[in-house]
This record gives structure tokens, sequence and C-alpha cells, in this order.
């Protein structure tokens, strides 16, 4: 029996599931052997999985590339804020939360 990915939420990061991640995205390369799919800006901790089956994709020449994981089996995802969280395999589009304050936006922070 095949699962449906779900949406999964780990601080200022949201895994949408997509069901086919653009052919224009290219392949991101990995951070020290693990896939980073966003990096803490003030505390300098960062949302990573370490394991090869999962990569990360962007579309490129956009402010903000469209980011997303394809995690090629379960994985997980950490962060030394947050309780590890299991990714089921499948396709993900990577959303960083944002926050408005009436004048602007601005990244989430954990």
């Amino acid at each position: 029996m095949k699962r449906n990915p779900q949406q999964v939420r780990q601080g200022d990061v949201l895994l949408v599931p997509v069901t086919l991640i653009p052919p224009e995205a290219q392949p991101v390369p990995r951070e020290a052997g693990s896939t980073v799919l966003a990096h803490g800006e003030v505390t300098g901790h960062s949302h990573v999985i370490n394991h090869k089956a999962a990569k990360l994709f962007a579309i490129p020449g956009t402010v903000e590339p469209r980011r997303f994981l394809r995690a090629g089996r379960d994985v997980v995802l950490r962060h030394e804020e947050h309780r590890p969280i299991r990714i089921a395999r499948g396709e993900y589009e990577v959303i960083i939360q944002r926050e408005y304050d009436g004048g602007e936006t601005r990244q989430v922070v954990d």
C-alpha cells in the first residue's frame, strides 16, 4: 500500500507534498555530506537531513529560488532546537515561513 506524504513543519520550515518537482529545478550541492533545508540566521543551527536518499533542488534565476526536496526513502529532519521529524518518502516543496510587520516581509528566525 502506497502512503501519501503529509505536510511537515519543523520550526520555520514547511514541507508541502508535490506531485512533481519542476523539470527546470537544478540539484543543490550537499553541505558537508548533509542536505540543508535552511540555515539558522541567529543561532547558526540548520535544518538538515543526513541521508543520501534526500536531495534538494532549486529553480535558478529568481531572487528567492523555489526549492524542492526529494526523499527517496523515509528520512529524518534534524535541528538542534527541535525534535527530529520523520519525513516520508516523496517529493516536497520547501517553504520558509515569512513574517509580515506591515511594511516588509522577513524570514522568521528560529
